[in-house]
């Protein structure tokens, strides 16, 4: 047996803080020799944050950068522990995303990010250089001597191991392949993914694939937490020749360890004719020659691993496990998402000591409040009830702003929620100051000019908005804005009213799936808010008898729309066509006029979203100019 035990350490960085990251890897350091590690990986940039956009360039921040790795480093040389983590080096006049293997004291070597992704919401081939199959060159080094830099692996006294970086595993061309047909049995992949629905079953499918294709073991180390709008939700995998060891949690940081033995890889690399004939082909071709670093500092000693036999003690029986809901894994990692994005924005900018929601009794601004509370708890849970009541009661802050418009019923919803969660609820009336605005805004129109309907409705909205930001700006407080992409996408919001704010939470949720949250915490909790809010059809009050989906259309249909329209990249009438599959129990006609209205609204109100606050990225298909649908604001449908 060739045991090894390896680490996967989750690390919450922030861009910029070079020396806190660093700090905290240290102590991931520590804690996985504490575990026995021999090989420990960290995520992909962990050293400078991620992402970096254009902050790369200034060199200062790539030098310290490469001052911290030194640091790191120094500080974990007596550990015994091999550790792979990730920064921005320069070469030159590029620059590049690497993996560094650190041990001993030392840097061994460098590896360059090959793949670099430049859609949805990255930009990384606009500022940074890729790596490229038998790349080699000698970095100078902060002290004496040169660091190895490009297509390596690297010889330790219990096997070999080849690095990457994030994207490189995502593609069956990476270079994974490359490396293990020079040696590598542990491939070790440096990532900071950020979290969309759905895509922890795809990560844990591709890396057995790629584990087996390669016939190695891979781990996959992830970044948590969240920077502006992206949120990475951690955890890691280790697999081995396709078969799936070991699963790191999400959502929260620390060390996790596992013990494999890779003389089973030798042994099924020798038995697979196929993967033995492909690796002479690639080696014969002796295209993109991979450098062999010799690592000659021993690692701590093996001797007191245990092979790593299954916890049940059978080999040939499934493990016993929990059968697990798709609809509670689909809302607990949504929610758990959205309210690690609120969290460290609110804890990472330095800027606010306060939280506030602006309640409509609404579903949407009850969502948001939750989500806060929801972070909280978990921030404090190790400080016991008392403490976490105590500080639900500090940050967070809850206000209801009424009109002639407001009912009954949501006033009593938004008292109930603020009651439920323990949070200060402030009723401030706003019918005196929306007379006196409307009043005002008369005395600026032309003879024949009146005051619209829909003036009547923004002004209430846009007095709300100012006297939030009045409260942030007095209370250090994070304006919180609360509308979903439904309504953003159509335009159903006002611009400086319910369209302001300092982070957009629920931006990138379909009012569908706003829907969805809410019945599932109703059935989760029990929550009287939760039950009074969804007993009043969405309205957003602006007016007698306002509903939305009366306003607009269903939003089941509204939602296919943005779907077909803006993911599908279908014309109107396809999307229209399309509706009469997916609502046969509609007048196709109806749908019709409603595929029609989605695309005038959609069109029309690109000026409108891309004004709004920085929004959270939970999907495939976010909406938000800057990161994700790159949209002209100024543009004509002839071509429908």
């Amino acid at each position: 047996m060739r045991l090894v035990r390896i680490a996967i350490g989750n690390a919450n960085t922030t861009v910029g803080a070079v020396k806190s990251n660093v700090d905290r890897a240290i102590e991931l350091a520590h804690a996985a020799a504490g575990e026995g590690a021999t090989l420990l990986a960290l995520p992909e940039q962990l050293i400078g944050g991620y992402m970096q956009e254009d902050l790369v360039q200034w060199r200062s921040f790539i030098d310290a950068q490469r001052r911290e790795l030194d640091r790191f480093a120094h500080e974990t040389r007596a550990l015994g522990t091999a550790s792979v983590l990730g920064l921005t080096v320069a070469r030159g006049s590029h620059l590049y995303s690497v993996a560094a293997l650190v041990h001993g004291g030392q840097v061994h070597g460098m590896v360059p990010k090959e793949k670099l992704p430049t859609y949805g919401v990255f930009y990384e081939n606009r500022t940074l250089a890729r790596g490229t199959p038998g790349l080699y060159d000698d970095l100078p080094s902060t002290g004496t001597g040169t660091v190895p830099f490009g297509d390596l692996v690297f010889e330790m006294d219990f096997g070999t191991i080849g690095l990457e970086v994030c994207e490189d595993i995502w593609s069956p061309d990476g270079p994974m392949r490359r490396r293990c047909y020079a040696g590598a049995e542990i491939m070790v992949n440096v990532s900071a993914s950020p979290f969309r629905l759905g895509v922890e079953g795809t990560r844990r499918e591709i890396i057995s694939t790629r584990s087996s294709d390669n016939q190695c073991t891979v781990v996959y180390a992830a970044l948590v937490g969240a920077n502006d709008g992206l949120i990475y939700d951690g955890g890691g995998y280790v697999a081995q020749n396709g078969r799936m060891l070991h699963y790191a949690p999400r959502y929260r940081e620390g060390i996790t360890c596992v013990t494999v033995d890779l003389d089973r890889t030798r042994r099924l690399r020798a038995e697979n004719t196929t993967w033995r004939m492909d690796q002479e082909t690639f080696e014969a071709a002796n295209v993109g020659k991979v450098r062999r670093v010799v690592v000659s500092v021993p690692t701590r000693g093996r001797n007191e691993l245990r092979y790593p036999g299954p916890a049940h003690k059978s080999f040939f029986l499934p493990e016993p496990s929990e059968p697990r809901s798709p609809r509670a894994d689909f809302c607990e990692d949504l929610l758990d998402a959205l309210a690690l994005g609120v969290g460290d924005y609110f804890e990472k900018t330095g800027a606010f000591k306060t939280i506030g929601v602006a309640l409509s009794g609404g579903r949407d601004s009850l969502l948001c409040l939750m989500l806060a509370h929801r972070w909280l708890l978990r921030r404090h849970a190790h400080e016991g009830d008392h403490a976490v009541k105590k500080r639900v009661a500090e940050v967070l802050r809850a206000f209801f702003m009424p009109t002639r418009y407001s009912s009954a019923e949501t006033r009593s919803a938004a008292e109930v929620t603020a009651r439920e969660l323990g949070v200060p609820l402030v009723v401030s009336d706003i019918d005196d100051a929306f007379e006196r605005e409307l009043e005002a805004a008369k005395g600026l129109l032309q003879p024949g000019e009146t005051v619209t309907a829909l003036t009547r409705q923004n002004i209430q909205a846009r007095l709300r908005a100012e006297r939030m930001w009045s409260w942030s700006n007095s209370a250090s407080g994070l304006f919180l804005q609360t509308s979903n992409m439904s309504e953003k996408a159509v335009g159903y919001t006002t611009i400086g009213g319910d369209m302001e704010g300092a982070l957009s939470v629920i931006a990138n949720v379909p009012k569908t799936v706003v829907n969805y949250l809410l019945d599932y915490l109703l059935e989760t909790t029990g929550s009287e808010a939760i039950r009074l809010t969804l007993k009043k059809p969405a309205s957003a009050e602006l007016a007698d008898d306002m509903e939305d989906e009366r306003d607009l259309m269903p939003f089941p249909v509204l939602d296919a729309c943005f779907a077909l329209y803006a993911g599908e990249k279908m014309n109107l009438p396809e999307v229209a066509s399309a509706l009469e599959s997916i609502f046969p129990e509609e007048n196709p006609t109806q749908l019709e006029a409603w595929a029609k209205k989605f695309g005038r609204l959609f069109t029309q109100s690109i000026y409108k979203w891309v004004e709004m606050p920085l929004s959270l990225h939970v999907g495939n298909l976010d909406l938000e100019r800057e990161r994700a649908l790159q949209l002209p604001v100024v543009q004509k449908t002839e071509w429908q």
